[in-house]
């Protein structure tokens, strides 16, 4: 196997991948790295694939790992050595470089007349910078005179389940791209010397667009923009479902230029609200709306682990798993009473949580979400995988009804710049109930606080500390749908 041993480690995969996205995202990465600044779920992010990566590597309990130690070139002679000796593979982290550009391969396999190179991908599908990243690694390989007969992205099969503890057997399907990627492989060269261009340059010059968020949101935004006109207080992007876009096409910024005469009724709603600082408020259409909501009204979110990797038998791939749910119990004459369920100690919460909502929600109660589809879809699954227990979850889930419409038909204050989560409707009726003050503050934190208590190693006295927040965090969510309800109708 040939390798150059020039060692100018200045690109990568991940540099190309960046550099393919916005040349100057590719500059910043290597040269003010200082101004970065990263989203919350990066974190997580980064372990998910890390645990994906775990579980393609233990499916071949044959293969040998390449550690970067003492460094990235020892890691290329690492392999050059196992490749020459004929280790059969795989070969994990195989590290190969080539015109200053080094690649580690996540998956090298052996095959009957050459080599195979699979790429480990979170996503259950191969999206389009899966293929640069795959044609940068065949480049380099092919470069150092590797025999690669394939080479394809392992990608999660959403169609997985997981049917015996620890047999993650079938949870990686492949899709062989060497030969659909000839073309762009041919043209990494190309890519290449102008990635190093831009590289020893000044930092480029290039204007926000949507590559800014596509592939990946990009960590230097907020620096791109620091120069920027500060553009206007309601600008017409604050329009739903793309509303403002062929106006912004136009050249018209602000939505208090436009005519609620050039605007569809709701959109109308939203300038008339913020131009007159006057909320939109259709209370009797709200009671109208409600009318036919029984009693007692079951007040009800989840929140819910949806982990890449299976954890519990029956389960898929990001699958929608509830550790915790708040319930506000309503009767008819005011009277309310909350219940709760939280499981996050790492076991698996299905059967307990299941239970729980059968117990504390009366039959025939009329069940109230925020968005009811994500409801109704637990609601199903927790039936599917307890049959006993189907009748009444399959009727929990029929009697549930949602909230989120009658807000967006009835309510709009200008604050909610365009948006009826609850978490922008709840401080335009209800200030008082924020969530800033609360160590979780929104369903991201949720998810990283379940997995840190979840976690074996975390104190018993931390777990419980996040179990208290968690709690207090998911009260919080049905007792503001309780206040938005009441607003909406008086």
């Amino acid at each position: 196997m040939k390798t150059t041993q020039s060692f100018r480690y200045g690109l990568s995969k991940s540099r190309i991948t960046s550099f393919e996205q916005c040349p100057k995202k590719l500059w910043l990465s290597v040269h003010r790295r200082d101004v970065a600044e990263y989203d919350a779920g990066a974190e997580a992010r980064f372990a998910s694939g890390n645990a994906v990566g775990d579980i393609a590597s233990a499916l071949h309990p044959s293969g040998v790992m390449v550690e970067a130690e003492p460094d990235l070139g020892a890691a290329v002679a690492e392999t050059a050595r196992l490749i020459a000796e004929g280790h059969p593979g795989p070969i994990f982290e195989a590290t190969f470089e080539h015109d200053g550009v080094l690649v580690r391969v996540d998956v090298l396999e052996r095959r009957k007349k050459g080599w195979h190179a699979a790429e480990v991908k979170s996503s259950t599908g191969v999206k389009d910078y899966h293929r640069g990243d795959l044609a940068t690694q065949a480049w380099v390989l092919q470069a150092c005179d590797l025999p690669l007969k394939s080479a394809s992205v392992r990608h999660i099969d959403r169609d997985f389940e997981l049917t015996r503890e620890g047999n993650y057997a079938g949870l990686f399907a492949d899709a062989e791209l060497l030969r659909p990627l000839k073309t762009i492989i041919g043209g990494r060269a190309g890519v290449v010397a102008a990635a190093r261009e831009v590289l020893a340059g000044e930092e480029p010059v290039v204007e926000i667009g949507e590559h800014c968020s596509s592939p990946f949101e990009c960590e230097f935004i907020a620096w791109c923009r620091r120069d920027l006109p500060t553009g206007p207080d309601w600008p017409v992007t604050l329009l739903p479902y793309g509303g403002g876009k062929k106006w912004a096409e136009q050249g018209i910024e602000d939505l208090l230029d436009l005519d609620e005469g050039d605007l569809n009724a709701r959109n109308a709603r939203i300038l008339a609200a913020t131009r007159d600082d006057v909320p939109f408020h259709d209370a009797k259409g709200a009671r109208k709306a409600m009318k036919s909501w029984g009693w007692p009204r079951a007040w009800l979110d989840f929140e819910t682990i949806a982990a890449a990797v299976p954890r519990w038998i029956g389960t898929r791939p990001y699958q929608q798993i509830p550790f915790q749910f708040s319930l506000h119990l309503e009767a008819k004459d005011g009277t309310i009473t909350h219940h709760e369920f939280l499981s996050c100690d790492g076991s698996d919460p299905r059967r307990a949580c299941a239970e729980a909502l059968v117990e504390m929600i009366p039959a025939g109660a009329c069940v109230i979400a925020y968005n009811a589809s994500f409801e109704k879809r637990v609601l199903r699954d927790l039936a599917g995988w307890f049959p006993d227990l189907a009748a009444p979850l399959l009727a929990l889930e029929a009697a549930t009804v949602d909230l989120l419409p009658v807000a967006r038909e009835h309510w709009y204050h200008r604050d909610q710049r365009g948006s009826w989560s609850i978490k922008a409707v709840l401080p335009t009726i209800a200030p008082e109930l924020e969530y800033a003050s609360l160590e979780v503050k929104d369903s991201g934190n949720a998810q990283e606080a379940w997995l840190e208590a979840a976690a074996p190693e975390c104190h018993p006295l931390r777990r419980e500390a996040l179990a208290e927040a968690l709690k207090a965090y998911c009260e919080r969510d049905t007792w503001a749908m309780v206040a938005v309800a009441r607003r909406l109708a008086s």
